[in-house]
């Protein structure tokens, strides 16, 4: 596991961020900034069961005065770091140990829950690991690549 600077953690999501916006064609005409929108994130939780599921949670977006973009309100994180996982890699029940968002660089993931549900972890997509308690949820790397992410934490 290889630790790296808020800072630089942040350059790369923004990096990230800006090719998936560059590969897929958004441009500053397709919405206007003065309109609310919101971005979709697959979020990992412990529902009121105890058990982890898996859905779909939106994170609002608002324009920016003046400006052809959206942003979501600003979030205190603590830290961040990056993560390669090999091909087939298998971890066992467990929990995520902080709430943190996940942005997957390459490769592909399952996660589990205890009741089947099943998310693919893959680049272009937000996550929030949120399922702090219960059984957890397993994880495996499918496909023949090293699945890389940055886990940028939020604050406690």
């Amino acid at each position: 596991m290889q630790r790296i600077s808020l800072g630089a953690a942040m350059a790369a999501a923004f990096l990230c961020a800006a090719s998936w916006i560059a590969a897929h064609g958004q441009s500053s005409a397709s919405a206007p900034a003065s309109q609310s929108h919101a971005v979709m994130a697959t979020r990992l939780y412990t529902g009121a069961d105890g058990q982890s599921h898996i859905d779909q949670a939106p994170i609002a977006l608002q324009g920016v005065p003046a400006q052809p973009v959206e942003e979501s309100a600003a979030l205190k994180m603590s830290d961040a770091y990056l993560v390669r996982a090999a091909p087939g890699m298998f971890e066992t029940w467990h929990n995520a140990d902080r709430r943190r968002y996940i942005v997957v660089i390459s490769g592909e993931a399952e996660v589990t829950t205890t009741g089947g549900e099943k998310a693919r972890i893959v680049p272009g997509q937000i996550y929030i690991a949120e399922d702090l308690t219960g059984k957890g949820h397993t994880f495996r790397v499918i496909g023949n690549e090293d699945w890389v992410a940055l886990f940028v934490n939020f604050a406690q």
